[in-house]
């Protein structure tokens, strides 16, 4: 009869954990388990700093200090796990070595917490050494941590140390291709990732939606629209749901393609959307021509309340100025600052100078420069210069300005000489070009991408 009310006892302190959903709650069911004495209780500290870590870490950590008794290893593992997504990923590994110096052992969940921590500040040494504790204590072969030493090499960029981890795992799963088809995309060799979703096809392994998602960026990023096609069919033949994510992903990868249309279409049949997703579109039908389309998805993205952000600014006021909407311009910067109280940044400066600059408002495009509360950087003053040749206006070159531009680029030599040639100032021309040619420096000549037969 005691064991069964000590259980009932339990059971109600187990639910008011979980019902707690602020610090007062957390100081309350404190205080009780110290009036009755249920802080040496195990499971009870484990539940509550679960619960506490989601609402606040300094105080679950405070808890997990002054416990009487040796927290269990679940206890250790929460905040470990807790403080791997924070800005201080740190405490994870200061937490990590007390509890190696305590009685108990890190298991299975433990390294993989640690090996994010180590991803978020890139130490591929720290990361190594817990890679070397893991053949230590036996779990070198458990598929979690393999997945985690996965993730954490291709987050760290070292694909090459992925690739051996993913060779040695004797015990695959979705999870584990998924990976490593995500860290050769991420390395930026799209090849690879579909040379090892092959070899999952080889294995009898199915994709999952986040091995689509992946596969599909590899295509986008090498406009190879053949495959990007097959993965599409793969999504229609097993009905794979068009979620957010996965239909962004497809709808951009023809976007890049050059497919316009179907991408259009994908996105028009996508039951959700997200800011991420309208931006997105914004901005391929801005790429493809389509500026006015552009525009009008930017106000239909505001009537289905998702509230824009800087970027999505960006997008709309690049296609304001390919397509001369000075105006109009000029009323989405002010809405953007006055409006949402999005602080603009040297993109949105970029855009406003590149308006004016195509419109030939020159002058009012240098005022506008000069004013600007951020410095200037060499593409806003590369996109003035060139409106000022283009317009036929020779400013009088500050040298101020001037000396933002990058020294190392032989595209600003040229454009700057031409301009002081057009106001015939040509021994600074000439001066400029024997510079240009000391320095070994020449004009990088644009280029554009085909596609021959795949």
């Amino acid at each position: 009869m005691g064991m069964f009310h000590e259980d009932a006892t339990a059971l109600r302190n187990f639910n008011l954990i979980k019902r707690s959903t602020n610090l007062h709650h957390l100081l309350q069911l404190h205080s009780l388990f110290l009036k009755c004495s249920l802080h040496h209780h195990p499971n009870i500290i484990s539940h509550f700093l679960l619960s506490a870590s989601s609402i606040s870490l300094s105080y679950a950590i405070s808890f997990f200090h002054s416990s009487p008794i040796l927290p269990p290893l679940f206890a250790w593992n929460t905040l470990i796990r807790a403080f791997s997504n924070t800005q201080t990923p740190q405490q994870s590994l200061h937490l990590f070595r007390q509890l190696q110096a305590s009685p108990l052992s890190p298991n299975n969940f433990t390294y993989p917490f640690v090996l994010k921590a180590c991803a978020s500040f890139s130490s591929v040494s720290l990361g190594g050494v817990i890679h070397s504790l893991t053949f230590k204590t036996g779990f070198c072969s458990d598929r979690y941590i393999g997945n985690a030493l996965l993730r954490f090499y291709s987050d760290c960029g070292e694909i090459g140390s992925a690739r051996k981890v993913f060779d040695q795992m004797s015990d695959r799963d979705v999870v584990s291709w998924s990976s490593m088809i995500a860290g050769y995309v991420c390395s930026d060799t799209p090849l690879e990732s579909l040379n090892v979703f092959q070899e999952m096809r080889e294995a009898n392994e199915e994709p999952n939606y986040v091995t689509l998602v992946s596969l599909l960026s590899a295509c986008t990023k090498m406009i190879n629209i053949c495959a990007g096609e097959s993965i599409h069919s793969y999504i229609i033949r097993n009905h794979v749901e068009l979620g957010v994510e996965l239909g962004t992903a497809l709808f951009e990868m023809y976007s890049k393609c050059g497919q316009i249309e179907k991408a259009r279409l994908i996105f028009d049949l996508m039951p959700q959307k997200n800011l991420q997703s309208c931006t997105i579109m914004i901005s391929a039908l801005a790429n493809h021509g389509r500026e006015k389309d552009a525009i009008s998805l930017f106000n239909q993205m505001e009537g289905m309340g998702l509230q824009p952000d800087g970027l999505s600014f960006s997008v709309v006021l690049s296609a304001c100025s390919h397509m001369g909407l000075v105006y109009e311009g000029r009323m989405y910067f002010d809405r953007m600052v006055r409006l949402y109280e999005i602080k603009p940044t040297v993109v949105h400066y970029g855009c406003m100078v590149d308006l004016l600059g195509r419109a030939g408002l020159i002058q009012e495009a240098y005022d506008f420069i000069k004013s600007m509360p951020v410095e200037p950087n060499g593409v806003i003053l590369r996109s003035f210069l060139g409106a000022c040749r283009n317009h036929g206006w020779v400013p009088n070159l500050d040298d101020d300005l001037m000396s933002k531009l990058e020294s190392e680029l032989g595209a600003n030599y040229v454009l700057t000489a031409n301009l002081f040639s057009e106001r015939s100032s040509w021994k600074d021309a000439n001066e400029l070009r024997l510079a240009m040619k000391r320095k070994g420096l020449k004009k990088v000549p644009g280029c554009s991408w085909l596609a021959v037969q795949n």
